[in-house]
């Protein structure tokens, strides 16, 4: 546990986990889920309320999705943000609890849990001095976590343009359908975290004890904002997918009509002359011209002939 101390602008503070609380300014109690069990008990003598023993359960769930849920003591926001890897394929999650009161914010998370990392080393750092309230600690974690996403997709939409050109190539023999699949899955759970995320968040805007200065609300509708340039990125993806899946079939199926085409134009060609040959190669003894002395020659030219014209004919009329 660590427990972080913002106090009327002055530089925030580590204090001890055995450390006296302050009576002023804001507190912010991370809990490392894997050691975090029993964590209620810390926290209720702190913040004077008895903590729901199931909002306890969600907060060491760390499958559990986006969600929100209050008293009229306290606000409870579970919040799922990206792993520890960049590359979103697969995707990987990582579940935090925020559980929001007057002056503390408790929060239960996974230790590789990077957005927590990053603001905590700001704070080591001197480049977060203070906190308004203690909604503005939650969206400083919460800011970096949408932003995680919002990095992911470069190399998402490269993943996937990759997939798209190798449909779309006349030349390129299209065989790693599982790649393709695994690409329309990870847009999906993309999409699908993002709408539960806006559904958390819209529900925690709408439904806090907490009293949200015009300023918050400027925050809450920024994580917002980004979150649906998240699911509109997510949704893009999948439909450019979807297209370029239907016009690689549309391709190969113009490209089968063709060749089905020509292969039948050059039978309605080689119909009526292999017809006429095979009349001339029955063994009957009389057959018209076959003793004439050119009959051979005059065959073959007839042959010849038909044949051009058959040809000129599909030619013309665009069947070739």
């Amino acid at each position: 546990m660590q427990i972080f101390h913002f106090n009327n602008g002055e530089p925030p503070r580590i204090l001890p986990p055995d450390a006296p609380l302050p009576e002023t300014g804001l507190i912010w109690a991370d809990f490392l889920r894997d050691e975090a069990e029993g964590w209620e008990c810390w926290a209720e003598p702190v913040v004077g309320v008895a903590i729901e023993p199931q909002h306890v359960s969600d907060s060491m769930n760390p499958y559990h999705p986006s969600f929100f849920d209050g008293t009229s003591e306290y606000d409870m926001l579970v919040f799922q943000g990206l792993g520890p890897n960049d590359d979103p394929f697969p995707v990987e999650t990582r579940t935090a609890a925020f559980f929001l009161f007057r002056r503390v914010l408790i929060t239960v998370r996974a230790e590789d849990n990077v957005s927590f990392h990053v603001v905590q080393q700001r704070i080591r750092d001197g480049r977060m001095r203070s906190a308004e309230s203690v909604l503005s600690l939650a969206h400083a974690v919460l800011d970096v976590m949408v932003d995680r996403y919002l990095k992911v997709r470069e190399p998402m939409e490269q993943r996937f343009s990759v997939l798209q050109d190798e449909l779309l190539d006349p030349d390129s023999r299209m065989s790693d359908w599982r790649a393709l699949l695994r690409g329309r899955r990870v847009a999906r759970q993309m999409e699908a975290l993002a709408e539960s995320q806006l559904e958390a968040l819209d529900s925690w805007r709408r439904n806090s004890f907490l009293d949200c200065s015009p300023h918050d609300e400027v925050k809450i509708r920024d994580l917002v904002e980004h979150v649906n340039r998240v699911l509109n990125h997510a949704s893009g993806q999948e439909r450019d997918i979807e297209a370029a899946v239907q016009l690689h079939f549309a391709i190969a199926t113009g490209r089968t009509n063709r060749i089905v085409q020509f292969l039948t134009v050059l039978s309605a060609i080689f119909f009526p002359l292999t017809l006429i040959t095979g009349i001339y190669g029955m063994n009957f003894e009389h057959i018209p011209w076959a003793g004439a002395r050119y009959g051979f020659e005059a065959m073959l030219l007839f042959l010849l002939v038909m044949g051009l014209a058959l040809l000129y004919i599909f030619r013309k009329r665009r069947y070739l």
